[in-house]
């Protein structure tokens, strides 16, 4: 399977801006720039993105193992935090924050462990190597 997505860029850093464009069409032409990226502007950037897109891949992850086990997810939300190092120009850590409802069958103690294998497992995760990744859990 292969995925593609799109940038365009126009002009000096400070002053020029881009689109990007995914093969779904979900973002199509979504403008990013300087200030959408290292202040408020109107558009999006790459750690937005990668936060949405690791965020979405370990829920993703979690639901699977889960049904692995026969059981079922009840409502499960993700928010990633990601963290630009400006001075390193690197990523130096993403912070999941999910909520569980209490799943039936499934103690914390468990559920925790599911979470941390998810997290240690999807695919996005493990592209980021070396990155810091801190889960917080709440499950209730």
């Amino acid at each position: 399977m292969k995925r593609t997505a799109n940038a365009h860029w126009n002009g000096n850093l400070k002053e020029g801006n881009g689109t990007i464009s995914t093969q779904s069409t979900t973002l199509s032409n979504t403008q990013y720039s300087f200030n959408t990226r290292f202040a408020e502007g109107v558009g999006t950037n790459p750690e937005e993105l990668l936060g949405a897109s690791h965020a979405g891949c370990f829920t993703m992850a979690l639901s699977a193992a889960l049904t692995e086990k026969g059981i079922t997810a009840g409502d499960l939300d993700t928010k990633a935090t990601v963290e630009f190092d400006m001075s390193a120009l690197k990523i130096s850590n993403i912070t999941l924050d999910l909520k569980a409802s209490a799943i039936e069958g499934v103690s914390e103690e468990d559920f925790k462990a599911f979470a941390n294998g998810a997290k240690e497992n999807c695919p996005i995760s493990k592209a980021l190597g070396g990155t810091n990744i801190t889960l917080n859990v709440i499950y209730g």
